[in-house]
């Protein structure tokens, strides 16, 4: 051990109490909550975002063309491309939620749903976490998009958004994670084709 980390002392973690919660924001899609907790000095306030969560679908075509979804994200103020993805209502399984969201958004069905993993986006401010599924044995159909949703489908060789991933041309977080996840999935160690 270096003599810097020899002479660090070491500090355990402290779970914050949750002392006081007050409900400041109930929305359609997200609560927001400022929690009064303790902290190591006293106490503090923490602001977090309850939300229901969400499927998200690495959906993969017999051609090895994912599935992809482009639509303008106003909380960034442009057109993002992402995995197809949704909110899960409540109580909701999530295999329905990819189910029910991968069909009204791209209109494509699947016979195989793998969960590939749970992810909490991010924990300093949200509850939220998102269920990654890979999709494959896709059956074309109708999309069913929600009356205020506008949404253009696009497929992709899987190589090319894997690059797009990599190389820091994707920046959303979800997409990153399913195709990364879907990635190490698929290829096993052998090429996607």
């Amino acid at each position: 051990m270096c003599a810097a980390a020899a002479g660090r002392k070491r500090q355990m973690i402290f779970e914050e109490k949750t002392l006081d919660s007050e409900m400041i924001y109930k929305g359609a899609i997200l609560n927001l909550r400022r929690d009064k907790v303790t902290v190591m000095t006293g106490t503090s306030y923490r602001e977090i975002i309850e939300h229901n969560g969400g499927a998200v679908a690495a959906a993969v075509t017999d051609e090895g063309k994912l599935v992809m979804v482009r639509q303008y994200r106003k909380a960034v103020e442009r057109v993002v491309l992402e995995v197809p993805a949704g909110k899960r209502n409540d109580g909701e399984d999530p295999l329905d939620t990819v189910s029910r969201e991968l069909r009204e958004e791209t209109g494509y069905s699947a016979e195989k749903i793998e969960l590939l993993t749970a992810m909490e986006p991010s924990v300093g401010y949200t509850k939220e976490v998102l269920y990654v599924y890979l999709a494959t044995g896709l059956t074309p159909g109708e999309t069913d998009y929600d009356e205020n949703e506008a949404i253009e489908v696009v497929e992709y060789d899987f190589d090319e958004v894997y690059e797009m991933v990599i190389s820091g041309k994707i920046h959303d977080a979800k997409t990153i994670i399913a195709v990364l996840m879907a990635e190490k999935r698929l290829r096993g160690g052998k090429e996607l084709r």
